[in-house]
Order: structure tokens, then sequence, then C-alpha cells
């Protein structure tokens, strides 16, 4: 029986997964109960092989599991010791397994209990890992091996949190709030490790990307000689959109070593099949080292060549291309706390007297059809009664609003909107804060550019939608000279994606983007072109346009360089594409 994969956990222990982004479904992995996981998923018995197939690499070494769910991982690292020649007692004895679920616990026993013919209590451990790691008698591993818990911090419960922040904050890392659970276990399993001991963990492919997981990726680098990270273009959970990759790191160091030189590889398989048919070590050896910076870079650029990288490395530092964030502000978009109260139809605001009391809005990108969107198109938007009207409900001069506002926010109540989380913190609670009208808008959520928008509408959006607001540069000059293929490969690895296969840059990764310097940026085409170009759909014409123009003629860069980038762009969004493509076929 493989190891769970839980979408919740009431403590620490276990395999699990939070599957906030995709519905359940079956597929290659059987649902469990709702009552007995809350709707999780069992990870195959042969990635728990595989992995353990690398782990493992003789017969008298020590295994440890710190969140072992039912024990599949134990079990598959238990056949690899007998497998290398340890008897079934020794095999027995070898492995850790720690588990907080009593049942899950139990379960796990029972399995490796038929996996070895040896009865043995001690080999799994009922408890919080983190108490239990701070109480184990400071014995080491050889290997750690398994799956840990995906949990948001503040969905993991005390002590157990406190307990593992404080392992953390006790190496040396500075854990916040926005510290997903499976970073601890990550921390305090390597720590475990013997000297040149190895760990092989099923991980988010958060790893790579997001800012909370920065410390981590330069504790490994500082941790380890050797890291690889095996990633795959098919999702390895079938019933969630929570892409995973495998992290495989061995030569553990006794302490960690700021300038440590660690080789770090990213092997790429189209599909889960194709991975667990190949045998790790010849696998591994395929791959390319990359020359690693800490956690001064998202780990996603590993995916490129050595040759891709420096190129980028390159741009970065030269004296006319800047980030973004240099130019313009990117702030989000409105949070109002209950879209289906605040966000409205014309329609409805006619049928409510609400006349008067609404803004201009934006609330999706499918309103952004081009380069810019001027005030006719956004009427035309109203008058198919697109929700376009934000309801704006200001109190006069003494205190009051008007009797058709009032009747709008009785009903609100009568709803219960103002006891949603935004709305209560707020006083008055109907009153949206933070409206203002940017300058231009840029997709949060990115299917092929990352665009931005000309404001001529004097609209506001909702949190859907990035505000950008110029720090001087003409906006027109702004929108226009970003449609090149230096942004768009830029925003491939400043950004994130998830199983789905769509990209998303958070304001301070919008920031981060690789933009020719303002004087550049006028060299472009005019900004009714672009306009004309994207509604036609033929930003690839836009594109190679603007680098004509700007990389190669403002810039100097040559058209090698410029087909580089052109080609890191498609490299990296082809890969999102094909995950994405696989989350759905599978759907």
């Amino acid at each position: 029986m493989p190891s769970p994969v839980r979408t919740a956990a009431p403590a620490a222990g276990g395999s699990v997964v939070e599957l906030d982004r995709a519905p359940q479904r079956k597929g290659r992995f059987e649902a469990l109960s709702a009552d007995k996981l809350r709707g999780g998923y069992y990870t195959p018995e042969d990635v728990a092989a595989w992995m353990c197939r690398w782990a493992v690499r003789a017969a008298y070494e020590s295994v440890l599991e710190p969140s072992c769910g039912d024990g599949a991982f134990l079990c598959s690292a238990a056949r690899r010791l007998i497998e290398l020649g340890a008897t079934s007692t020794h095999a027995a004895e070898q492995v850790q397994g720690v588990e907080l679920l009593p049942a899950e616990a139990d379960t796990a026993r029972r399995r490796l209990s038929a996996t070895t013919g040896q009865e043995s209590r001690a080999a799994v451990a009922t408890a919080d890992f983190f108490e239990w790691w701070t109480r184990h008698g400071g014995r080491r591993f050889s290997a750690v091996v398994g799956n840990p818990p995906f949990i948001r911090y503040q969905s993991f419960p005390e002590p157990a949190r406190s307990r593992a922040m404080a392992i953390m904050q006790g190496l040396g890392l500075r854990p916040n709030k926005l510290t997903n659970i499976w970073v601890p276990f990550v921390v305090a399993a390597a720590e475990l490790l013997e000297p040149g001991g190895r760990m092989a963990l099923v991980v988010p492919a958060e790893l790579l990307q997001v800012t909370y997981a920065a410390q981590l990726r330069a504790f490994l680098t500082e941790r380890f000689a050797h890291l690889d990270v095996v990633a795959c273009n098919e999702l390895f959970f079938d019933g969630a959109e929570q892409e995973v990759v495998l992290l495989l790191a061995e030569g553990a160091l006794p302490n960690r070593v700021a300038g440590n030189v660690c080789r770090v590889a990213v092997t790429e398989a189209e599909t889960v099949a194709g991975l667990l048919q190949a045998e790790p070590s010849s696998l591994l050896a395929r791959a390319e080292n990359k020359d690693v910076r800490g956690d001064r870079e998202k780990w996603l650029k590993y995916f490129l060549t050595s040759l891709e990288i420096g190129l980028m490395r390159e741009l970065r530092a030269h004296p006319r291309i800047v980030e973004f964030g240099a130019l313009a502000e990117v702030d989000v978009g409105i949070v109002t706390g209950a879209n289906e109260f605040f966000v409205l139809r014309g329609s409805e605001v006619a049928t409510r007297g609400l006349g008067g009391l609404t803004h201009p809005l934006v609330s999706k990108s499918a309103h952004l059809r081009g380069a810019l969107l001027s005030g006719d198109e956004w009427e035309a938007l109203a008058g198919r009664d697109e929700r376009v009207h934000l309801v704006n409900i200001r109190a006069g001069a003494r205190g009051r609003i008007p009797a058709s506002a009032a009747a709008y926010v009785a009903e609100g109540e009568g709803k219960g909107v103002h006891e949603g989380y935004k709305c209560s913190i707020r006083t008055p609670w109907y009153h949206v804060p933070a409206l203002w009208n940017p300058d231009a808008f840029l997709f949060r959520q990115i299917h092929d550019f990352p665009r931005l928008v000309l404001n001529g509408a004097s609209a506001a959006s909702t949190d859907t939608i990035h505000r950008v607001r110029s720090r001087g540069v003409a906006v027109t000059t702004l929108v226009a000279g970003a449609f090149t293929h230096l942004t768009a490969a830029s925003a491939e690895i400043e950004g994130r994606s998830y199983g789905g296969g769509v990209l998303e840059l958070e304001p301070t990764e919008a920031e981060r983007l690789l933009v020719p310097d303002g004087a550049a940026m006028a060299a472009a085409l005019p900004l009714a072109e672009c306009d004309v170009l994207v509604r036609s759909g033929r930003l690839a014409a836009a594109l190679a346009e603007n680098d004509r123009l700007v990389l190669r003629g403002a810039l100097g860069l040559s058209e090698g360089e410029c087909r580089a980038l052109r080609g890191v762009w498609t490299r990296m969004q082809g890969r999102r594409f094909a995950r994405g493509r696989s989350s759905r076929k599978r759907a």
C-alpha cells in the first residue's frame, strides 16, 4: 500500500499535500475515504522504490523516513537493504519511521513486519517529528527518504509549528508566516544525516521558485556536495495540480559551509513511467551541473543550459538593462473581500439605484484584449453588461450615505458579507480601500507573455490584475518598450508556474523582470502599432520587431543573443505548457 498524500492533517506527520488549486479526482492514485484522510491520494510504490534505489547503497546503512504515513518508503528501504545483502532482522533494525497519526503508524508497523518478517514496534515512532527530533538521542542516518507534509504555516497546529520554527532558527534560518511546513522537515531531516549521507525527498516544485524557499536553497547548497532535482513534464500526482520534484541530495557535510561549491543538476523526464524505467544513477549522470548562486536566483533557471544561464546573468549586469521596478511600481489590484457584492454589472447598478456610486473597473484579463484599454472600449464592456462596476460608497459630509446605498449595504449584511475576513476588519466594512487608477495594468496570471496594457479608461482593477505606476517614463513608452524577448525570457525565470501550465507573477517578481532602460524603450514600435499586432494575434511579430529596434538597435545585442532569448522563452514556456496539457488530459 503506497504512502498517502493528504489534503490536510490535524498536525505534522504523514506525507501531506495541500490540494488547493485543483478539485479532487481519481486517476493513477486511488482516493481514500473522506473520513480517513480528508480525501487523500496515495503515492505510488514504484516512486518510493526508485528513490530508495538511489538513496540506499549498502546493506549496513541506516534509513530514516521522517513522516512515514503508512510506510511505503520505509518498506521500500527495507526491501532495498535486503536486496543489497542485509538479513531481514537487520533490515528491520536499520530503518526508522516517525508518524504522528497512531492509525497510520500502526499500519506502517504491520507493513514493515510483513516486509521483513520481523516484529519491531521501535521501528516506527508515534510522535510529532519535530518533538522526536529534539529527543531522539543524536542518532545519525545514512539516508533520509520520504514525502514530507505540505501544509501552510497558518494550518500547521501548535505546538508542532513552534517546534519546527525553533529548529530552523536554531540552525540559522529565518522562517516567516509564508513558510510551508515541508521546509523545516527538509532542514531537520538533513541535520540527521551522517557525513556523506544522502536525502531523497518528494518536495513541491516551489523549492525552485518561491521566495520563502530561498533560504532553503542556500541551506542545501551549503550542506551538501551535490544536489539533483528530478522533474517531470507529467505531474507525479494525478489527482492534484500540485507540481512536485524529487530532491536527491548527497555528500552531506558535517556542518553548513558558506561558499561551498555545491554541484546542482536538473533532470527532466517526459513521463513518470519513462523516469521510473531508468536506472537512477545512469539517468542522473547525463545531467549538466550548473553554477549555483545560492538563494540569489530561483532554481527555475537551472532548466536552461549553462550557456543560456550565462547569457541571462550577463544581461542582468548590462549597463542599459534594468529591472522593471526601476521604471515602475507594481502593486496588487483592489482586494474587495467579496467580489460578488462589490463588482456589479450595469444592469445590477441600475436595479439597485447605485448610479453615481460606482467606479470603472477591469475585473478579469479577458477585458484587456490589446496593449491599451481606451475609454470607449471600457464603455463597450459596460454596454455588454460585463462586471466592470466597482461599488464605491462613500459617506457624505454628515457621515450619511444615500438611501439606495444604505439599502444595498443592508442587503449585504443580510447575506453576511460584512462577516468575511477582509470586510470585518474595515470600518465601515463597505468602504473598499486603496482605490486608485494605475497608469497601466499587468496580468498576474500569464498564458504566453507578461503583457502590459495602458489604462486609458481611468479604471481600477481587481486583484486578478496588477496595477502599475510609472516612475517617470512615459507610459506609452513603458508599455510598448516591454514587448521584447528579453522581458519574455525573464518572466519565465522570475515568475512561478504550477501544475496547470499558467505562469504567475507577484508584484515583487514583476519588478525583477529585465527590461531595456527608458531611453532604449523609446526606440520601440509606437504603442498603437503594438496594440494592433497584439489584438490580431501577432504577438510574435511585435516581439520580433522590437527585438530589432530596441535590443539590437538601441542596446547593441547581437542577432544570436536575441535568438537565444527567444529560445529561453520558448523552452521554459513549452515546459509549463506541457505540464498543463498533462494535467488536463488526466482530469
